[in-house]
């Protein structure tokens, strides 16, 4: 039979975006709700068309739910320590169930999706529920019973996507869908697989032994690549979490990073600033290499430069470096939108691609060539011909600095002369010549010229007398909450007095709190859009290092721990948090992690130095 049906009688509609954990496999990724019910997934990759996305439309997007029938319960989530193996609890006067959800880490390729649910107390009935709606919702598909215990879901697009379920209960294809209805006594289990078809090789009575294996591998091979972590110092386990989410947001194939692994979810409920983050954008995954190799990951950092090197092949006809790239290395992210979804609470349009690969964002060569300095230092030397690629960029920016760009928040609404747009060209020019003298690489006299040049630029175009801050572009009223990583990339120091009067500026028009906007939308460049603006919770994590590094040591460390309390119950951060706290945009978001650890490491290393002070609270 083929059905192509919007999903109906779902019992919870849209969840807060906080109530989610995350669970993958380097390949794509699943979010899992506190209910029990996975409410997006894209397969086989973090940029393949959804699967489930209920998240983004409750009705036509697809779920994959498994609940207990208590009357009522409370819910928790929690992770296995050092493991992205997540737990969903459900307790009840009635009985307590439990379903562990985790996706094998496998060399070959195989994409599986296992839900392993325990009965803990009492005994338990579940009711299950796999609506899969292929191509965001609009791919007609085949349901296929093989037999009581397994359902074939086959799209019947081009690609053919077919996925099998599979379980030691038995299942009943139910107008497209897939349900289920068991009971199990304390300290009975049952594993139902999710998988693509081309894996079937699991039979129905060998699947909870499968699962129970497949569940400690996954286990080891967490806790494994955890215990290569070389941070041993506070906030361990804060840290551990971030490091973990930013290896699931790593490609295995590829060796690429990407943004966030959502699209559509909005920036304001109900506002249009709803983007694809499911790509690989040379800031953001450049600054995830830093902190990979803080933290002791120079293989990982190596794999996203071996991704770079072959960018670098592909592109060698184009003028300039894009600023985003799909996981393969593409460049075309043809921005389209999803009409027939509704959008998270309503937030339309749900966009797919991201028109702003087009854009010309000129600080990307800065997070790039500092990331590779770094790696070319602390992992391994880079190769001739890498220099070569990378040289070819920078004689590109030498000539091109100069002139107005998109910004590092890509704007829609006109190019300007952006502060960390100049800042991160001078950091591009600085680090080549650093790498250069380091391997004795000849290179083009004119860039220490160039770099001069954008120095003074900084100090004389950007700097406010009358306010006494570096503001966002020359001639803005307003400062940019970026301009916080001039002394983190050592532009400036950061107890320099232009800087500290800068920091202040900041402080009295973008800070509540340890809460932090990345600018005052009205005054500032504008976007296009309108909508109310949420705070950026990197730009809080950059706020306490600058604290930190300002001799302000006790003021980060109050803010900082504050600021940890605005993550989810798991330890995760999407983009921005509104008003009330709760968290808007795409979710988990890896730059906000990659602050959290910058930020940990610096206040760490810092209270290190300084054990025997006592708290000042004239400085809170």
């Amino acid at each position: 039979m083929v059905f192509a049906l919007p999903v109906t009688n779902k019992i919870v509609s849209y969840q807060p975006i906080e109530n989610y954990g995350i669970i993958g496999d380097l390949n794509t990724i699943a979010l899992v709700g506190l209910n029990g019910s996975i409410d997006f997934m894209c397969i086989p990759r973090f940029d393949s068309p959804s699967v489930f996305a209920a998240l983004l439309d409750d009705k036509k997007g697809g779920f994959f739910s498994i609940s207990p029938n208590f009357k009522e319960m409370k819910n928790k989530q929690l992770y296995l320590p050092d493991t992205n193996v997540l737990l969903t609890r459900f307790l009840s006067p009635d009985g307590v169930g439990e379903v562990a959800d985790f996706m094998p880490v496998d060399p070959n390729g195989e994409k599986r999706l296992i839900r392993r649910v325990t009965t803990v107390r009492g005994e338990v009935t579940y009711q299950l529920r796999c609506c899969p709606r292929f191509d965001y919702g609009k791919e007609v598909h085949k349901v296929i019973q093989t037999n009581d215990r397994e359902i074939v879901f086959h799209a019947d697009g081009p690609d053919g996507l077919s996925l099998r379920l599979v379980s030691p209960v038995p299942l009943k294809a139910d107008n497209g869908d897939a349900r289920a209805e068991f009971t199990l006594k304390a300290g009975e289990s049952a594993s139902i697989i999710l998988e693509s078809e081309a894996n079937s090789t699991i039979a129905g009575e060998q699947l909870n032994d499968f699962a129970r294996e497949s569940m400690l591998r996954t286990i080891n091979y967490w806790k494994d690549w955890m215990s290569r972590c070389t941070y041993k110092g506070r906030w361990l386990e804060t840290v551990h979490r971030s490091a973990l989410l930013l290896k699931l947001l790593s490609s295995f194939e590829y060796g690429s990073i990407v943004a966030a692994p959502t699209f559509g979810l909005p920036e304001s409920i109900g506002g249009q600033r709803n983007w694809d983050y499911r790509y690989t954008w040379i800031r953001d995954a450049s600054f995830t290499v830093y902190s990979l190799i803080r933290l002791g990951y120079t293989k990982e950092a190596g794999g996203f430069m071996k991704w770079i090197e072959e960018l670098f092949k592909k592109i060698k006809g184009d003028d300039r470096l894009g600023i985003m790239y799909s996981i393969d290395g593409e460049r075309q992210l043809k921005e389209y939108t999803l009409d027939d979804f509704d959008g998270y609470k309503g937030s339309r349009p749900v966009r797919v691609g991201n028109d702003a690969y087009s854009q010309l964002q000129l600080d990307i060569y800065g997070e790039l060539m500092d990331s590779v300095y770094l790696y070319n230092k602390y992992g391994d030397p880079i190769s001739y011909d890498f220099w070569k690629d990378l040289e070819k960029q920078i004689d590109w920016l030498s000539e091109n600095w100069n002139q107005p760009d998109d910004g590092i928040w890509e704007v829609r609404g006109g190019r300007q002369h952006f502060l960390y747009s100049r800042l991160s060209c001078w950091v591009a020019l600085d680090r080549a010549m650093k790498i250069a003298e380091m391997r004795s690489f000849p290179r083009n006299g004119h860039w220490k010229e160039q770099r001069d040049k954008i120095y003074n630029s900084i100090f004389t175009e950007f700097w406010d007398e009358q306010k006494q801050a570096f503001m966002q572009y020359p001639g803005s009223e307003t400062v940019d909450a970026s301009s916080l990583l001039m002394p983190l990339l050592r532009f400036i120091s950061p107890k320099d007095p232009r800087w500290l009067s800068t920091l202040k500026r900041v402080e009295d028009e973008l800070v509540t709190d340890s809460l932090v906007y990345r600018y005052r939308p009205e005054v500032a460049a504008p976007d296009g859009f309108v909508s109310k603006e949420g705070t950026f919770s990197m730009c809080s994590f950059w706020y306490v290092e600058c604290l930190s590094r300002s001799g302000q040591l006790e003021k980060a460390r109050f803010y900082f721990e504050k600021m940890l309390g605005y993550a989810n119950h798991l330890g995760l951060y999407s983009e921005q948090l509104g008003f009330e706290g709760d968290h808007l945009g795409n979710f988990p978001q890896a730059f906000t992690h990659m602050g959290l650890i910058s930020a940990a490491i610096n206040l760490n290393s810092q209270f290190n130095d300084n054990r025997n002070k006592n708290i000042d609270l004239d400085q809170l």
